[in-house]
C-alpha cells in the first residue's frame, strides 16, 4: 500500500471516529462518545477539537476530573478558546478547585462581558476561593444580564454574608425564593447569622416565616423563652411538637409552661417524656421539681430517689431529695442526703443551714447549734432570713444546752 493510500485511510478512520463521537455526543451516550473520540484523539493528539469533545463528553457524564486535562490540552493547541475556558472552570468548580479556575473564567468573562455564564460562574469561583468582596460585583454584573436567575440572587446574597452585611443580604435571600421556591429554606441560614450576631428580634422575624417548619418554630420558642415572653413561645412549641414529637421539643415546651406559671399544662408534656425515657435525669429532676412545687413532697421525693440512682454523684438530686424530705418532715433520711451533698464536696450555706434545721427538729442540740454557728460563719450577710433566725435559734439552744 503506497503511503498516499495510507494517509487517506487513516484519515477517513479519524473523520470516521470524530462523526461517531459527534452522533453519539447528540444521542446522549457519553460513554460511547468518550470511547470514539479517546480513539480519535490517540491517531491524531494534535486536534484540538478532538480534545474538546473528548472534554465535553466527560462533563456531560459528570466525569469532571477526566474533563479538566483534556480542556487544558484543548487550550494549549488553542489558546483563548472561550468554550474550553468556560468549560475547565466549571468542572474545576465541580472538584472544589475554585481558586485555580478563577483565571481560566476571568479569561471566558472578558471575552463574552455580556453573557450571564462566564460572569456567574467567575462569581462562583471568587466566593468558594474566600473571596466574597470580588464575588460581590461578579454576581451583580450576572444579574444585570439575567435579572431573574435565582441561582446568581442566592450566590450574592451568601457573598454579602460572607462580608457580615446581613441586612443587605436579606432582599437578595427573598428575591432568590420569589424567583426559585426551592431556595426558601436558605433564608434560615440567615437567621442563624442573625442569632451569631445577637440581633434576635431580626433573626424572630424570618423563623416567624415558616410556621411549618418545626426547627424554626423551634429556634423560634428558644429566642422567645430568651427573651422573656414564654406565653409568644408556647405557640412556637406546640406548633414544633406536633410536627416533630421530639424529646428536646417536648421538654422546650415544658418548660415554657413553666415559665408562663403554668405548671399544671406542663406537668403531663414532662409526663410523655418520661414514659418514653425513663432514664432522663433531667427530665426526672424537672419532673420532681413541678411536683413539690404542687406541695407533693412525698411523691417529689420518690423522683429525687429516682434521679439520684440514675447519677449517684449528682450533688442537685441530693441536694433536692434533702429539701423536700425536710418540708416532709422526714428528718433522718434528710440527714443522710445532706451527708452525701457534704461527700461530693458541693455543701453551700444554705446545706449547712438546712442540717442545723434538721438537727434542731430532731433535738439533737450540740449538733443543730454548731451548725447555726457554722452557717453565720459562712453565709456572710448574703441570706438575711436565715441567719436572722439562726441567731434566734442559737441563743436559745445555747440556754437550752447550759441549763
Amino acid at each position: 500500500m503506497s503511503p498516499s493510500i495510507a494517509l487517506v485511510l487513516l484519515l477517513a478512520f479519524q473523520t470516521n471516529l470524530a462523526e461517531q463521537g459527534l452522533k453519539a455526543l447528540d444521542e446522549k451516550r457519553y460513554q460511547a462518545a468518550i470511547d470514539s473520540f479517546t480513539q480519535a484523539v490517540a491517531a491524531d493528539p494534535k486536534d484540538y477539537s478532538l480534545h474538546f469533545n473528548l472534554a465535553l463528553a466527560y462533563s456531560l457524564m459528570g466525569k469532571h476530573a477526566e474533563a479538566i486535562p483534556e480542556y487544558k490540552k484543548t487550550l494549549e493547541l488553542k489558546p483563548g478558546l472561550f468554550e474550553a475556558e468556560l468549560n475547565v472552570g466549571i468542572s474545576l468548580l465541580r472538584e472544589k478547585q475554585a481558586a485555580e479556575a478563577i483565571p481560566y473564567l476571568t479569561a471566558a468573562a472578558a471575552q463574552n462581558a455580556q453573557q450571564y455564564r462566564p460572569n456567574y460562574y467567575l462569581a462562583e469561583a471568587l466566593l468558594g476561593a474566600g473571596e466574597p468582596a470580588k464575588a460581590e460585583p461578579a454576581f451583580t454584573a450576572a444579574l444585570a444580564i439575567d435579572p431573574k436567575a435565582a441561582a446568581a440572587e442566592l450566590g450574592l446574597a451568601h457573598a454579602l454574608v460572607k462580608q457580615e452585611k446581613l441586612d443587605d443580604a436579606a432582599a437578595h435571600y427573598k428575591k432568590a425564593a420569589e424567583l426559585n421556591a426551592s431556595y426558601r429554606d436558605d433564608v434560615l441560614e440567615l437567621a442563624s447569622l442573625y442569632e451569631a450576631a445577637k440581633q434576635p428580634e431580626q433573626a424572630m422575624s424570618i423563623y416567624q416565616q415558616f410556621p411549618d417548619n418545626p426547627g424554626a418554630q423551634e429556634r423560634l420558642g428558644e429566642l422567645l423563652l430568651k427573651a422573656d415572653r414564654p406565653a409568644d413561645a408556647i405557640p412556637c412549641f406546640q406548633a414544633a411538637v406536633a410536627k416533630s414529637p421530639t424529646e428536646a421539643n417536648r421538654a422546650a415546651l415544658a418548660e415554657a409552661f413553666l415559665k408562663n406559671n403554668e405548671p399544671n399544662k406542663a406537668l403531663p408534656v414532662v409526663e410523655q417524656i418520661l414514659a418514653a425515657d425513663p432514664d432522663n435525669f433531667e427530665i426526672r429532676m424537672l419532673h420532681g421539681r413541678i411536683i413539690r412545687d404542687q406541695r407533693k413532697f412525698p411523691e417529689a421525693a420518690e423522683e429525687f430517689v429516682r434521679a439520684t440512682k440514675l447519677k449517684p454523684d449528682a450533688p442537685q438530686a441530693w441536694s433536692e431529695l434533702a429539701n423536700v424530705l425536710v418540708m416532709a418532715e422526714n428528718y433522718p433520711p434528710a440527714l443522710a442526703a445532706l451527708d452525701r451533698v457534704a461527700a461530693l464536696h458541693a455543701e453551700k450555706p444554705g446545706h449547712v443551714f438546712l442540717r442545723a434545721i434538721v438537727l434542731d427538729k430532731m433535738r439533737d442540740l450540740k449538733p443543730a447549734l454548731a451548725s447555726y454557728q457554722r452557717f453565720l460563719e459562712l453565709s456572710h450577710g448574703e441570706f438575711p432570713n436565715q441567719e436572722f433566725q439562726a441567731r434566734q435559734r442559737a441563743k436559745l439552744l445555747e440556754r437550752e444546752i447550759n441549763k
